[in-house]
């Protein structure tokens, strides 16, 4: 079996789809998706309807990682924050995560609490102590295959040359993924390549609106990246959807002038296996039958 560390290690890029439950995972899977990326943004977008400021727990954030681990086999890369807490609270987040079918980590060096790496107004724990974080984070984990990303949102609170310094670190600490948030222009972004490819998969984080240039996953591999992470787009994409169907239903009174725009009951059942699941259940039901 392929596992995530090497498809980071192969040359073609690795895509993966932010998700924040099972149907879109699912979704993601079918339309030939490789890995997948739990988005701690689009849980609290989804899940609350709040901004990406902290406000989700690791008891969430499992949770999240259980429902879709049961229905998706793919290669899952999950955001954790700030790891909830010292490095005592992100072992505890490791080991529940990996439990739960965690592949990645992807642990942050932010202050608590945090926010969107394309928010202003973050600040950041030292060096040092991210550095113990990532090293506490290597020790709990219980399988080689589970990596651990670190994350730098150093370049908006300290500047490029000290992103890079901290990115250095945590190599050192052991980190098995760098991403360095944010990058504002194509020149930083190939800073970052020159100083680590090569040495560490590199992630590049795509965010419509947000601070970083939007290229597409050729244009990255090119550069030198091995991971690109579109975490929010599906929440931006369905939240346009759901607000033109329901102008439409409120104004109309009916779903008909919406129908073409969404899948019909037979439809949605073919998405989500409902006639497998069912025929799975009569052989049970056989069974209980003495059949």
């Amino acid at each position: 079996m392929t596992t995530l560390r090497d498809m980071l290690h192969a040359r073609e890029i690795v895509v993966a789809p932010g998700v924040y439950d099972a149907l879109v995972a699912l979704i993601a899977e079918q339309a030939g998706a490789r890995a997948l990326y739990l988005s701690g943004a689009a849980i609290a977008y989804t899940r609350f309807g709040r901004p990406d400021i902290g406000l989700v727990s690791m008891a969430e954030v499992a949770d999240t990682i259980a429902a879709l681990r049961d229905r998706v086999a793919l290669p899952l890369i999950v955001d954790v924050d700030n790891g909830f807490g010292n490095a005592l609270n992100v072992q505890r987040t490791v080991r529940v995560c990996e439990r739960m079918g965690a592949s990645a980590l992807q642990i942050e060096d932010q202050t608590l609490p945090k926010r969107c790496g394309h928010l202003d107004g973050k600040s950041l724990i030292s060096a040092s102590e991210m550095s113990g974080k990532i090293r506490a984070a290597v020790d709990a984990r219980i399988s080689e295959d589970t990596l651990i990303a670190a994350r730098t949102d150093a370049i908006a609170v300290e500047g490029m040359e000290a992103a890079l310094d901290r990115s250095e670190l945590y190599v050192e600490a052991g980190a098995d993924m760098l991403f360095v948030e944010a990058p504002r222009t194509l020149e930083e972004m190939q800073q970052i390549v020159e100083r680590f490819a090569g040495r560490v998969p590199l992630m590049a984080n795509m965010v419509e609106g947000g601070k970083t240039p939007m290229l597409n996953a050729a244009e990255l591999e090119a550069m030198g990246f091995s991971l690109v992470i579109f975490p929010g787009g599906i929440v931006r994409a369905l939240a346009s959807a759901a607000g033109a169907y329901y102008g439409s239903l409120l104004a109309t009174g009916s779903n008909n002038a919406f129908r073409d725009r969404m899948l019909d009951f037979d439809g949605l059942n073919a998405v989500i296996g409902t006639p497998d699941m069912l025929e799975t259940g009569k052989k049970y039901e056989d069974d209980a039958n003495g059949r």
